[in-house]
């Protein structure tokens, strides 16, 4: 059937009393598929919210608030019928509705793909946070990319190797985004830079592309507020160019769109070459450039000077990709609105505010100088003025001391020089935070210390991060939800906003009846995620064994590496077991998921490793029974909304130290799965919340982290020695008793070498906390009150929580709820 059917008929709604129907037009077949009916059903949703919308827009214009901006270069958004039907509270009349017509809302839901926006915990926490705030009527926009082609489609091959495929999530259109032809602007690249007596520069030459808006909705939980996603495509200035192709030059007659096009085709290019690091920078210049035009076209209209900026606009900077818009602001200050220096700093400094996402002095962004001055010349120049004057301010408060002018310089010298976007981040915004108080804490005494002794530590602060329990509760496990609010006694739209009402569920884990129904819908959203492997993967999985769940993007400090040689050591014990001693295990179905960076050949190793080691036990006639795993592809937002209702325990085992927060963690613990882990990032504040016996820690501390790095380096201790446990199943790998005996080695000199991330050090206290994890998962009874306990102790995790802090702290931005109409006299 067409998949342009959907174009001939279409879902009416009317609005009293809720129904919904079908109008074929007339004379045409009225024969509909799944794929057509979701595609009406997203277009009535989407007619409903725009009225929504533009009364939010036009209560902003009226009432004239300061508003809030959040940039980033990744939004995880997953699906959005779901989320758009529960946050008005039209999903069981949509469910009638469509039923009525011979459909299920569940097949329905399922037509819509994942908007493939983001990859990973920085995404989907700007995803949680757009939610917020137009729950929380916080006048809040987002500003992105529209990725044609996403980060990649995950396949895996037969042996076992993680392959990239473009993700055509557009190839059906995408009814939730509204095309803005007319907000575009021009954003230039190359040319020539020339700076005048008077300060100013003049940009000119060069190439343009054309920015395109894309508006998507962003509607809140039970308020008429509808905030906005605001993504740019990129385009070319001039299209096909008929001269060239007439000429023969058929390449350069279409070479201006395939330069344009290629700006906002990908998520983050691979890097690993000069043509993708070139990409990169384009792309984060393009986004900042469009955005920072439209906001302060946008500010214009208000009939305001710009030297009031500060007082109206606040955007947040989400790590460091949009830290262009510093030197970016000072350009349109100075150059097209004429200020002075002085004048121009000042207002960027009150405008901006940045997000630190990471401890790991590798993971902070930095562009080669020679690369800068060939893309944007003009910027590079307003980085080393603003780098000059803020030396001049550093060497006064700290005269003649030339290492710490190179540890706070903007530019890292060397071979070629680097600019570090997290000191202009730093520099040039009005606040700083860390997403958890262990990161801010590191934060502040180690990448950033300078910045933090010179400007002072008021500077410096902490928001945790949160989740929305609209998406990660109520959306994802229904059922719960559903027994929370009957036992609670109190209305979902009440505790959804304020989650720290599941504290009341505390008392109930004393309940036999509710541990009995909360037990229940644990294992039917496991024989959910049975069903998904079933349909997707053709595999059988065990329901009566505990699920353990690891799902994040593949990465060295995540140590996805050190939990799939635990697994292994677990099949080695099950093998040496007699069929006595196997009676007494707990059964343990194991899975992962997440993507590898396509240029991270360790990550991607770590994936073969996995789905081969799976491929041996899920076979074995002597351990099948006891332990099965499985690496799922391709993962998403609607997957994890499958994985993590079903996990009765969860890993989040990164190196202590390195872990700024973590949110998966958070979402799991909501859903009443456990968490196994190190003393690491969110970690922390969850065990202080749900109780430091309902989580199960084990590893070194961080600060024991560099000590131990300084041991492998000058002290190393052979691995047989150290840990023999370790050192066994390395030798199994090795041996190619999963395959590919000499594929592995350079995962595996990893950990025999360096051993950077403290597999050797941790694997004991790590195979002892599994071990405490089967113990307690023995007594039923004591594990499901521990669930709820977790679920009860979450309320401080919600991301309304998080986006208040950032309103009243940093953003000053106040609620700015859409009134009712009033009625006629």
């Amino acid at each position: 059937m067409s998949k342009r059917l959907w174009l001939v008929r279409r879902i009416t709604w009317v609005r009293d009393p809720f129904k919904f129907y079908l109008a074929a037009e007339h004379g045409l077949n009225p024969a509909l598929d799944d794929l057509g009916a979701y595609q009406a059903a997203a277009l009535s949703v989407r007619d409903n919210l725009i009225v929504n919308w533009n009364e939010t827009q036009l209560n902003y214009t009226r009432k004239n608030p300061k508003r809030a901006y959040y940039l980033s270069l990744e939004f995880l958004m997953g699906r959005t019928l779901d989320n758009a039907l529960l946050n008005l509270g039209l999903k069981e009349e949509y469910r009638d509705g469509v039923k009525k017509l011979g459909f299920s809302i569940e097949d329905i839901l399922d037509k819509e793909r994942d908007a493939a926006l983001g990859n990973g915990g920085l995404g989907r926490l700007a995803a949680c946070y757009l939610d917020s705030g137009s729950s929380t009527e916080l006048p809040l926009w987002g500003y992105g990319l529209r990725y044609k082609y996403g980060i990649f489609q995950q396949l895996i091959s037969p042996e076992g190797n993680q392959l990239e495929a473009p993700d055509p999530w557009l190839e059906n259109q995408n009814p939730w985004e509204l095309p803005r032809l007319d907000v575009t602007y021009e954003v230039r690249f190359y040319g020539q830079s020339e700076r005048l007596a008077s300060g100013r520069g003049i940009w000119q030459g060069g190439q343009e592309v054309v920015a395109v808006a894309y508006d998507v909705m962003i509607p809140g939980y039970g308020t008429k507020t509808i905030n906005n996603l605001r993504l740019w495509e990129s385009r070319p200035k001039r299209g096909f160019d008929l001269n060239s192709f007439n000429a023969g030059n058929y390449e350069g007659a279409v070479e201006s769109s395939n330069t344009a096009d290629a700006i906002t085709s990908v998520l983050y290019p691979n890097d690993h070459t000069s043509f993708g690091k070139e990409l990169r920078l384009k792309q984060q210049y393009f986004w900042t450039a469009a955005s920072l035009a439209d906001i302060i076209r946008r500010f214009k209209q208000q009939g305001k000077p710009l030297n009031l900026l500060p007082d109206y606009v606040a955007i947040q900077l989400n790590d460091t990709h949009p830290t262009l818009a510093i030197p970016e602001l000072m350009r349109i200050l100075i150059d097209e609105e004429d200020f002075g220096w002085d004048q121009a700093w000042s207002i960027v400094t009150n405008v901006f505010f940045y997000t630190n996402h990471t401890v790991l002095p590798e993971a902070l962004e930095k562009w080669p100088v020679p690369l800068i001055e060939h893309v944007l010349p003009r910027h590079l120049q307003i980085i080393y003025d603003i780098n000059l004057f803020f030396l001049q301010a550093v060497e006064r408060k700290y005269p003649n001391d030339r290492d710490r002018l190179a540890r706070m310089s903007l530019i890292e010298e060397g071979f070629p020089k680097q600019v570090r976007m997290a000191h202009l981040a730093v520099v040039g915004s009005r606040k700083v935070n860390g997403v958890a108080e262990l990161h801010s804490d590191l934060v502040k005494t180690t990448i950033l210390k300078d910045f933090v002794d010179f400007e002072g530590v008021s500077k410096f602060s902490n928001v945790t991060n949160g989740i929305t329990p609209r998406r990660w509760l109520d959306q994802c496990n229904p059922e719960l939800s559903d027994l929370i609010t009957k036992t609670l006694k109190v209305e979902k739209t009440v505790w959804l906003k304020d989650l720290t009402k599941l504290k009341d569920l505390v008392p109930f884990a004393e309940d036999a009846a509710f541990r009995k129904e909360w037990a229940a819908i644990k294992q039917r959203n496991k024989e959910r995620l049975a069903h998904y492997v079933q349909t997707t993967l053709g595999l059988t999985v065990r329901t009566d064994a505990m699920f353990d769940v690891q799902i994040k993007r593949l990465h060295e400090y995540k140590r996805q590496t050190l939990n799939i040689l635990g697994v292994i050591h677990r099949y080695l014990t099950l093998k040496a077991m007699t069929p006595e001693e196997k009676k007494k295990v707990n059964p343990r179905v194991v899975f992962f998921a997440g993507k590898a960076a396509p240029a991270y050949y360790i990550a991607k190793l770590t994936i073969r490793l996995i789905v081969n080691v799976a491929r041996k036990i899920n076979t074995d006639p002597d351990t099948k029974d006891y332990l099965q795993l499985y690496f799922l592809p391709d993962y998403s937002v609607s997957l994890a909304e499958v994985l993590i209702p079903a996990s009765d325990i969860s890993q989040h085992i990164s190196t202590a130290g390195t872990e700024a927060s973590g949110t998966s963690n958070m979402k799991f613990c909501l859903n009443g799965g456990l968490l196994l882990g190190t003393v690491d990032g969110a970690n922390i504040e969850i065990a202080e919340e749900v109780g430091e016996s309902n989580v199960f820690f084990f590893g070194h501390l961080t600060p024991a982290v560099e000590d131990l790095r300084y041991q492998h380096i000058y002290h190393p201790v052979p691995l047989e020695e150290k840990c023999p446990g370790l050192a066994r199943v390395i030798e199994q790998v090795s041996a190619g008793l999963f395959g590919d005996a000499e594929i592995y080695e350079p995962l595996l000199n990893t950990i025999r070498q360096t051993d950077y991330y403290l597999l050797s050090d941790d694997f004991d206290s790590y195979i002892a906390a599994l071990a405490m994890v089967d113990e307690a998962y023995q007594d039923q009874d004591e594990w499901v009150k521990k669930s709820i306990k977790t679920t009860a102790n979450m309320g401080k995790f919600s991301s309304d929580r998080a986006i208040l802090e950032y309103a009243e702290s940093f953003w000053n931005i106040e609620p700015t709820p859409v009134e009712a109409p009033k009625k006629a006299t």
